[in-house]
């Protein structure tokens, strides 16, 4: 969903880098995946296309942290109004 981050902190050596994946657009979303030593973040349209990917050796990956959009909580909210309700 549009707003979806994950963040990348990389031993660099001497310092840590840390990079950021943003899910730009309305309908995209930001993926994780640990294949085979290297952490990949793809950028994933609705319909599953990769937009943008960023890879890194996974031994080189101190953090890698998610921070979804908050989403509504519709689980309070009536299913529809009742016009009969008093």
């Amino acid at each position: 969903m549009k707003g979806d981050r994950v963040e990348i902190v990389v031993d660099a050596g001497d310092t840590t880098r840390t990079y950021e994946m943003v899910a730009s657009r309305a309908g995209r979303r930001v993926e994780t995946a640990i294949r085979r030593g290297v952490v990949e973040v793809s950028e994933v349209t609705r319909n599953g296309t990769v937009v943008r990917t960023a890879r890194f050796m996974a031994t080189r990956v101190l953090a890698l942290v998610e921070q979804p959009v908050p989403r509504e909580d519709t689980s309070e909210r009536p299913l529809r109004d009742d016009p009969h309700a008093g």
